[in-house]
């Protein structure tokens, strides 16, 4: 949360719906959702792109915390989370002004099978490698049998659902799905492609620090220091600088990740101009704090910038593995005890809204009222197992604001009574006699989230409950969040305006009790994968949305997350050499925005 919290971003890379009822019927330059591609076959560049922007200049940017490998496709190792995206290519690119399209990048044309049986991709003659070297179909099915296989947990779940990948021709690739799934062509055109010739000689799983990665990106390593920096650079020789897809876009020329302790020296080296661009998420300090000497000479701007996109979920996570969160109604009495509008007046002056659901603040979001309609029919298969709310109508607890928050309290008492737990000599003491007691695990450098957890803790010593607060660095955070080592810890999941199979790595059973996935809260709901699958196999844009608004009330319902604001608007100060379009993507700020259609221009 606070000034770092952008790598909420990975969260919705990736993330794309269905192909409507027809397949692609023969080669294309592009697909979506429903109907055909927004941008003709002749475009001349993204919406959202300046094709005049000039070339040059380098952007800083800060990152709390540390790393210790360049490898951002394995479990293993702590890795600036940019490089995922600005060292790699795809072979298909997302236009962020659609919801629901890819246009073509490493490849020149893409075909789906009836139904979403396979998807076919045709790579283009002048795709390079940085050393100059083609990519070719080796390197393409290397990248994904080795990534499905050997790579981080996010890319397992649709390889299990590969049957089979094959070389067409010298430049194809058929990739032959074992059912069909019409999101998997989408997802697959999505996959980092990798030089196989780079690792014959190296462990994948593995790596570290000693390996440069070879990129067919717009950007390579240029140098780095071990958990102090990396400095990308803008390559001159970059095979796809003409394609439309990019004209307008990488025009910076270094792109620095600088890496700090904690957020106060981070704060501090921009307000100083060591670095120069920062995302700020918190309104009071957005509103009180930009004032010092940069911010009034001109020498720093301030940029609102809106979007249309979902909340997602950002907050505190129970992990519902642990006895001790496995009752709803324990999980229920942690939200009623979070005091929201007293720490919102405290570290925002008030000025941040709350987040409802999932898919709040969207099209996406659920009703609060009761269920009806075709969300109600694709809930009623579970009703008796749902929790309440689900069907009747579920909300957030809203508190009057003052400190000792006693309806919230006495709320979150009788739910401890109902769950079997009572206070006895001042202690929360459950049917056992042992206290009740938990672990909540913070990342160090946020001092947001720990100013939070200490209002948080007071209140909950007024229930008798003293949990234990245990701060660790990156690395170990990562180890214990890994292997779902946790009671409480902080939560980030970002989510798009088109979800699709990534929500079952979200929220899905087969990555309840798979160390390292997303599914930190340890769900496991029939619910949720039945209305992931309608969402998956939906042929009309309403039955689609429907599936999401169930699927959020499933989870909203599920009392998982204790959950915090969020902003309809990024901030963002830089530099005022570094520019940006003045037409907005619909995601806003968000990836494929800073820094890939920014650039540098002086007075």
């Amino acid at each position: 949360m606070g000034r770092n919290c952008f790598r909420q971003a990975l969260a919705a890379f990736g993330v794309l719906a269905i192909l409507s009822g027809g397949a692609v019927a023969e080669p294309s330059y592009g697909i979506a959702m429903y109907g055909a591609p927004a941008l003709p076959p002749d475009f001349a560049h993204l919406p959202y792109a300046n094709p005049d922007a000039p070339t040059g200049g380098r952007i800083v940017t800060g990152e709390v915390g540390s790393f210790d490998s360049l490898n951002p496709h394995i479990r293993q190792g702590s890795t600036p989370w940019q490089l995922r995206f600005l060292a790699y290519e795809s072979l298909m690119g997302r236009s962020w002004d659609e919801p629901f399209t890819l246009y073509g990048l490493l490849a020149e044309s893409v075909e789906v099978g009836d139904g979403g049986a396979w998807v076919e991709f045709h790579l283009r003659p002048e795709a390079r490698f940085s050393d100059g070297s083609p990519v070719t179909v080796e390197d393409v099915i290397w990248s994904y049998e080795t990534l499905g296989t050997e790579g981080h947990p996010r890319y397992l779940n649709a390889w299990n659902r590969v049957e089979s990948i094959t070389a067409v021709g010298d430049d194809g690739v058929r990739i032959t799905f074992s059912e069909p799934d019409r999101e998997l062509a989408l997802i697959m055109g999505l996959r980092p492609i990798l030089k196989a010739g780079q690792w014959q000689d190296h462990d994948f799983t593995e790596s570290g620090l000693d390996v440069i990665p070879i990129s067919s990106a717009p950007y390579v390593i240029d140098d780095f220091d071990a958990g102090r920096f990396v400095s990308l650079r803008r390559n001159p020789d970059y095979w796809g600088r003409d394609l439309p897809f990019r004209r307008g876009t990488n025009n910076i020329d270094e792109i620095r990740l600088e890496f700090f302790g904690d957020g106060t020296a981070m704060w501090e080296a921009f307000v100083a101009g060591e670095i120069t661009t920062l995302r700020e998420t918190n309104a009071n300090d957005w509103a009180t704090q930009y004032d010092f000497p940069r911010v009034q000479s001109g020498e720093v701007v301030l940029s609102e910038i809106p979007h249309q996109r979902p909340t997602g979920m950002f907050g505190f996570v129970m992990n519902s593995r642990s006895p001790q969160f496995a009752d709803w109604r324990v999980r229920e009495a942690m939200i009623q005890a979070f005091n929201y509008e007293f720490i919102n007046q405290t570290q925002n002056g008030g000025l941040a809204p709350r987040i409802t659901s999932y898919f709040s603040n969207s099209i996406l979001g659920m009703s609060h009222d009761p269920a009806a309609g075709r969300v109600r029919e694709l809930l009623a298969p579970f009703a008796e197992d749902l929790l309440p709310g689900t069907l009747e109508g579920y909300s957030f607890p809203v508190s009057d604001g003052r400190e000792a928050n006693r309806a919230g309290i006495r709320a979150a008492m009788g739910l401890m009574e109902e769950a079997g737990y009572t206070v006895q000599d001042g202690v929360m003491t459950g049917p056992d006699g042992a206290p009740f007691t938990f672990d909540i695990v913070l990342q160090q450098g946020s001092a947001e989230n720990q100013a939070i957890i200490n209002i948080y803790t007071e209140a909950l010593a007024r229930l008798g409950i003293t949990p234990m607060v245990t701060t660790i660095d990156s690395a170990q955070y990562r180890e214990r969040t890994d292997a779902f080592d946790f009671d409480m810890t902080y939560f980030e999941r970002g989510v798009s305006l088109s979800p699709g199979n990534e929500q079952y790595l979200y929220w899905g059973c087969d990555m309840a009790e798979t160390p390292g996935s997303r599914n930190l809260m340890g769900v496991c709901n029939p619910a949720i994968e039945e209305m992931i699958h309608v969402m998956l196999n939906s042929e009309s844009q309403d039955d689609y949305r429907a599936a999401v608004h169930a699927l959020d009330r499933v989870l909203t319902a599920g009392r998982y997350v204790i959950p915090v604001w969020y902003s309809p608007i990024s901030r963002i100060a830089h530099d005022r050499a570094l520019h940006y379009p003045e037409t907005l993507p619909i995601y806003g700020d968000w990836l494929g925005f800073q820094p890939d259609v920014w650039w540098y221009e002086e007075d």
